[in-house]
């Protein structure tokens, strides 16, 4: 029975953050990526707020979750494909804290009629961590679905 809930938490974490993420990554940025640089900082702003504290929790979630999964593990390879989910996950945060959070903050002081020169740049870089981001979750959730299709 605890397993069973553990399993239900940490698929249901690991499928909003990879959904938030694969969203983000069809629709969202490349609509920010369109636009003048005073409209993607007001956009960028305010979307980057939109998902604390969610996002985090729900890849700690992932993380602390596939931890216990492996614990709970019936055999040797469902444990091994919830350690790769629970790597991933944590790969994912490190991503985010090193990477996006800075550029998140960036953004949210710019000023929007008056962007530095790199910013093009930035954005961009923003992009590419962002979307190694949404892999990892993706491929975190794909190891889920595998090692509970062991069970």
């Amino acid at each position: 029975m605890t397993a069973n809930i553990v399993l239900a938490l940490v698929v249901l974490a690991n499928g909003l953050a990879a959904g938030v993420l694969v969203g983000t990554e069809l629709g969202g940025f490349p609509l920010m990526r369109a636009l003048p640089a005073d409209q993607y900082v007001t956009t960028h702003a305010f979307f980057s707020t939109r998902y604390d504290p969610f996002m985090p929790a729900c890849l700690l979630g992932t993380v602390l979750g596939d931890t216990a999964a492996v614990l709970l593990a019936g055999s040797a390879t469902q444990a091994l494909f919830f350690g790769l989910a629970a790597a991933a996950a944590l790969v994912t945060i490190l991503i985010s804290l090193t990477k996006n959070v800075p550029l998140n903050k960036w953004v949210q002081r710019a000023d929007p009629h008056r962007p530095p020169a790199d910013w093009q740049a930035r954005r961009t870089n923003w992009g590419l961590w962002n979307r190694r981001r949404t892999l990892l979750v993706s491929a975190a959730f794909v190891a889920n679905c595998v090692a509970i299709a062991l069970a």
